[in-house]
C-alpha cells in the first residue's frame, strides 16, 4: 500500500510537497471550505458548505483540490503537536442546496481518496440538513464506501443529535450557525506549514 501511495503522490503532487492555492483557483473562489481549528479530541475540523459547490468542469483541478484541502486540514493539527495522529473531522452542510449543487461524482471521489490514500484519517463525518431529494443521491454514494468509512458517518436529523454533535466537536470552534461560538474561517485564510514530503505516513 505504501508503494501505491508513493506512486499516486508522485503523480498528484510532482514536487512531493503540497498543492498551492494557485493550482486550484476555481475551487477556492467559491469559498465553500472552512477550517475551524481543533475539536475536543484535538482533530482539525473542516466544514463544507455544499450550497456553494458546483460540479467541476476540470476534474484534474478538482482532484488536486481534494488533496489540497485534506493535506492542509491535516497539517493544521501539527502545530505544537507530535506528528502521527493524523485524523480529521468533516462536516458536510447541505443546507440550501438545489439540484445544481448535487455532485455524486465529487462526493465519491473525495471519499475514495480518503479510503485509498488517507486511510484511517477520517475520525468522523457529520452530515447536516440533508434534504429529501438528496436521500437517493446519498444512498447511491454510500454504495462506493467501505464499511469502515460508513460507520464514521453521522447524519444529523433532529435537535438531540445536533446537541450531541455540538458537544462532541466543541462550541469553541463551531460557528454560530452550527450551535457554536466561533466564526467561519475560509481555508484560504488559514496559514499552515505543510509536513515535509507531503502527508506523513
Amino acid at each position: 500500500m505504501f508503494v501505491q501511495w508513493q506512486k499516486w503522490r508522485a503523480t498528484m503532487v510532482p514536487n512531493d510537497g503540497f498543492i498551492s492555492d494557485s493550482e486550484v483557483p476555481d475551487e477556492l473562489e467559491t469559498r465553500k471550505i472552512f477550517l475551524q481549528g481543533l475539536s475536543k479530541d484535538k482533530y482539525p475540523v473542516m466544514i463544507v458548505q455544499a450550497s456553494r459547490h458546483f460540479p467541476s468542469k476540470d476534474q484534474i483541478q478538482f482532484k488536486k483540490f481534494i488533496v489540497h484541502l485534506l493535506d492542509k486540514t491535516i497539517a493544521s493539527a501539527f502545530k505544537g503537536r507530535e506528528v502521527g495522529n493524523e485524523k480529521l473531522i468533516g462536516v458536510l452542510d447541505l443546507q440550501g442546496i438545489s439540484y445544481k449543487n448535487v455532485d455524486a461524482r465529487g462526493l465519491i471521489t473525495g471519499f475514495q481518496f480518503l479510503q485509498s490514500y488517507y486511510p484511517e484519517c477520517l475520525a468522523k463525518c457529520y452530515i447536516l440538513h440533508m434534504p429529501w431529494f438528496f436521500v437517493s443521491v446519498w444512498r447511491f454514494v454510500s454504495g462506493f464506501l467501505d464499511k469502515a468509512t460508513q460507520e464514521k458517518i453521522v447524519i444529523i436529523s433532529n435537535e438531540e443529535e445536533k446537541k450531541l454533535f455540538v458537544s462532541e466537536v466543541g462550541e469553541d470552534i463551531l460557528p454560530e450557525e452550527y450551535g457554536g461560538r466561533a466564526k467561519l474561517v475560509p481555508i484560504q485564510e488559514v496559514e499552515v506549514k505543510p509536513p515535509e514530503n507531503g502527508r506523513t505516513t
